[in-house]
């Protein structure tokens, strides 16, 4: 039996501004790039950071999402695949590589206040506490007083 398995979950901050265009069969590509920080500490007990740099992509209509709603330093999550690319460099003749990631489905990620991705929210916040809403019973419908996020997210479960 073969095993083939190629998914990726990244999760950081765009380093440029989704570059977005659209081809001949009107199809929307974004490239961007994405900076996953990793921070460790050394052995005298300084934090360091480590920081992975990963070129991707997007196409369809997650590509027209990210031209609209995404821009330099916010943060990001997404899904997605690696994709080896391959070609001959025309100075030197040689074959190069690289891998991309190919995201699939992308996220929002809020940022803390001050940060790059801090959005301001379309509605002020209540600060009253929320009210606790009961859980239905398993397999058992979404009752009418619950909000509707949450009977969306009964009708997605297998």
């Amino acid at each position: 039996m073969s095993l083939n398995l190629n998914r990726v979950m990244l999760a950081g901050n765009l380093t440029r501004d989704p570059q977005v265009k659209f081809l001949a069969n009107e199809r929307a590509v974004a490239s961007f790039g994405l900076a996953i920080n990793r921070r460790t500490k050394t052995e005298d007990g300084q934090q360091k950071d480590d920081t992975t740099f990963v070129d991707c992509e997007a196409w369809g209509r997650e590509a027209e999402i990210l031209g609209q709603y995404f821009a330099k330093g916010m943060p990001i999550f997404l899904e997605g695949r690696l994709k080896l690319e391959t070609w001959d460099d025309k100075e030197t003749g040689k074959k190069q590589s690289r891998m991309r990631v190919v995201a699939e489905r992308i996220q929002f990620v809020a940022g803390k206040k001050g940060e790059p991705g801090d959005r301001p929210s379309p509605e002020p916040v209540d600060e009253q506490p929320r009210r606790h809403v009961p859980r239905p019973a398993a397999g058992g419908p979404a009752g009418d007083d619950e909000p509707p996020f949450f009977r969306s997210e009964l009708e997605n479960l297998p």
